[in-house]
Formats: structure tokens, C-alpha cells, sequence
């Protein structure tokens, strides 16, 4: 299985875009680049979703294992391998596991995701990217904090906003939640 760093180096390589170029092209500083391209390290969503914009292709293409036509299903039996992104500027691990429910899906233009999110002393700083989001909780509470204001969710609540606000989503309360998370990036 190729990780989401060898996607970056091949397609960075395949269109001859330096770390340099590709920093001021997704507006992320060179040092966060270089840390994602040499430490092997997956990157914070919203700079994942920066990068794809700047090499000009979709998030999901990172975390794609094989590509069907025809529609996905996963059975409830089915286990989803979790991908933990790095926090945002950090070199800690992010609160989240993000388990992805299209990574077999073809030219998909959403990125569904099963998310679980661990309560953490300090989960690190808001980010924004361009797109939209929908969060709905399956277990737990979520805090999600939303440009200056702060929403608090239990089960059966959701909450859909742009991203382009800054945004942060942190487990409301000591209990790990898990939500349905649903990520659009325009292309």
C-alpha cells in the first residue's frame, strides 16, 4: 500500500513541483512541507486538502487504495484501517482517527469518514480550508468550535458549515465520540 507521503512525493515529482513551490501553492510554510515529505507523516486534513488543491487533484486521491466505477458498500462487519492526520503545525498526533468510507471509490468529489475523537488536554489550533463539512454524532459529545462561536453536540446532533471558517473539533467532556464526518472539497 502506498502512504499518502510517497502520493505527494510521485505526484510532486511527476509535475516537477518542488517542496518550495508546493508550500507557496497550497500557502503552507516550507518547514511544514519538508516535516510531511521527509518525516513520512500524514498531514492535518485541511493542509492535506490544501495540497491536493495545489497539485490539482482531489483529497481523496491520498488516501485512495484501489478505484471502483461502480458504487462502494461497506458492510457493518467490515473493519476500516483509521488513519490518525498530524495536528496542524505540530509534531503531534492529532485527537482524531479518521476511517475512511470511500477510499474505494472513483473520482468521488465527498470524503466520507467514520471519525473517533479522544478527549485531549490541548488538541491544538483551528484550521480552515475551502469546502464544506457535516458532522453528525454517533456516539458521545463534540464540541465544535466555529470562527468565535462554540456549539456543543450529542448523539443525534449534527452540524454542517463551511470551512473556509476556521474550525475545530474536539470530544466534549473524558469519553472518546464518534461521528460521521462528511468533507466536500471542491476540485
Amino acid at each position: 500500500m502506498t502512504t499518502v507521503t510517497e502520493k505527494i512525493k510521485t505526484l510532486c515529482a511527476g509535475k516537477n513541483i518542488s517542496a518550495e513551490d508546493l508550500a507557496a501553492g497550497a500557502g503552507l510554510k516550507v518547514e511544514q512541507v519538508n516535516r510531511i515529505l521527509d518525516d513520512e507523516r500524514i498531514p492535518s486534513l485541511a493542509s492535506l486538502i490544501k495540497i491536493a488543491r495545489a497539485l490539482g487533484v482531489r483529497p481523496g486521491t491520498f488516501l485512495d487504495d484501489s478505484e471502483e466505477l461502480g458504487p462502494v458498500v461497506n458492510r457493518h462487519a467490515d473493519s476500516f484501517p483509521a488513519v490518525t492526520f498530524t495536528s496542524h503545525l505540530t509534531d503531534n498526533h492529532s485527537h482524531m482517527d479518521f476511517s475512511s468510507l470511500a477510499a474505494r471509490k472513483a473520482g468521488r468529489n465527498m470524503e466520507p469518514f467514520l471519525i473517533d475523537i479522544r478527549p485531549v488536554a490541548d488538541p491544538g489550533n483551528s484550521s480552515s480550508h475551502e469546502g464544506e463539512e457535516f458532522l453528525f454524532v454517533l456516539e458521545g459529545t463534540i464540541i465544535v468550535h466555529y470562527g468565535r462561536e462554540k456549539y456543543e453536540l450529542h448523539q443525534g446532533d449534527s452540524i454542517y458549515y463551511d470551512s473556509i471558517v476556521n474550525h475545530l473539533v474536539t470530544a466534549g467532556g473524558d469519553a472518546t465520540a464518534k461521528i460521521l464526518g462528511i468533507v466536500y472539497s471542491p476540485a
